[in-house]
C-alpha cells in the first residue's frame, strides 16, 4: 500500500479521538521512526510503498493510539530541549513547560563550574540537559524509582553527558550533606481532585508516583525540598521549581515563610499559566 494512502486511513481512524494537528504530528513522528523520513521527503517520493512488515508496525501503532497510549511510549523516546530521551511507563514524558524551566536555568547561570542537584529526575531530562548546556557544571540527580534511575543513566550515556544519579526518597532525607549552587525540582504536584482534568493518555499510562499528591498536602514535596535547600544551597545559590498552576501564590508564600530566600519570583509558562518559581538563597 502507498504510504500516502495509508495516511488517509490513519487520519480517519484517529479523527474522532485527537485534533487534526495531533494526528499529523503522530503520523510524521512515526514516519521518521519507521522510515527515517522527514515530511518533505515523503512529498518528494509520493510512490513510497509500505512492506507488509512496515504496515504491521503502523497498524500496531495506530491501535495503541486508539487506546490513548502516548506516542512517546509507542516509539520509546521523547525529544526535549536539544536531546533525545528514552522514555517508558516508568518515567514521565518530558513536556514543553519543563523545557522552559531548563532554558531559564541555562540563561541565568552562565558562570562555569556550577554544582547542580535535580530532585525527582525521572528520565533525567532536566539533569542531562543542564549537564550539556551549563558551562562545566557538576550535576547530580535523585529519584525514588530504581527503574527511572536506570533509564536516566541510559539517557545520560546516549546524550554523552556525565551525571551522578542517586537512588533516594527525598522525603526520607534529613539533609543533603553536600552544598550546591543550583537545586531544581519538578516534583509530583497534581492533586487527586484534578484528575478529572487529566487526559486519558496521561492518566492511564504515565506513572502516578511521579504525578499525584494528596489533596490535603499538595505542597508536600515543595516544603521538603525547600527545607533541604536552606541547608544545602550556597549563599546566592538558586532554587528552581516547576509548580502546579493553581498553587502559585501558595507555593511562593510557603517559601517566603522560611525567610531564607530573596528574590522569590513566580513565572508563567508559554500558555500563560503560573508554572515556575525561582528563589535566591540569602
Amino acid at each position: 500500500m502507498l504510504i500516502r494512502k495509508y495516511r488517509e486511513q490513519f487520519k480517519t481512524k484517529l479523527a474522532d479521538l485527537y485534533d487534526v494537528h495531533e494526528v499529523d504530528q503522530f503520523f510524521y513522528m512515526l514516519l521518521e521512526e519507521y522510515h527515517h523520513l522527514k515530511r518533505h521527503e515523503l512529498a518528494l517520493d509520493p510512490t513510497l510503498e509500505l512492506t507488509d512488515e512496515q504496515q504491521s508496525l503502523w497498524d500496531f501503532a495506530t491501535s495503541q493510539l486508539i487506546q490513548y497510549k502516548p506516542i512517546q511510549y509507542i516509539i520509546g523516546k521523547a525529544y526535549f530541549y536539544d536531546g533525545v530521551f528514552m522514555v517508558t511507563p516508568n518515567t514521565l514524558i518530558p513536556r514543553p513547560e519543563t523545557e522552559e524551566l531548563v532554558d531559564l536555568i541555562v540563561k541565568e547561570n552562565l558562570a562555569p563550574n556550577k554544582t547542580v542537584l535535580d530532585i525527582g529526575t525521572g528520565s533525567g531530562c532536566i539533569a542531562i540537559s543542564l549537564a550539556k548546556n551549563l558551562n562545566q557544571a557538576s550535576v547530580s540527580a535523585i529519584d525514588v524509582s530504581e527503574k527511572a534511575i536506570e533509564i536516566a543513566k541510559h539517557n545520560a550515556k546516549s546524550n554523552s553527558t556525565s551525571v551522578n544519579f542517586i537512588l533516594q526518597d527525598v522525603l526520607a532525607l534529613q539533609s543533603l550533606n553536600v552544598n550546591y549552587d543550583i537545586i531544581v525540582s519538578n516534583p509530583p504536584y497534581v492533586r487527586n481532585l484534578e484528575k478529572v482534568e487529566i487526559k486519558n493518555n496521561v492518566l492511564d499510562y504515565e506513572p502516578h508516583l511521579a504525578l499525584f499528591v494528596a489533596d490535603d498536602n499538595p505542597l508536600l514535596f515543595y516544603i521538603k525540598i525547600t527545607e533541604l535547600a536552606i541547608g544545602a544551597l550556597n549563599p546566592n545559590g538558586k532554587l528552581y521549581f516547576e509548580i502546579n498552576q493553581y498553587l502559585g501564590p501558595e507555593t511562593v508564600q510557603m517559601i517566603q515563610s522560611y525567610s531564607a530566600f530573596s528574590e522569590i519570583t513566580l513565572l508563567k509558562d508559554i500558555y500563560g499559566n503560573d508554572r515556575m518559581i525561582k528563589a535566591t538563597r540569602k
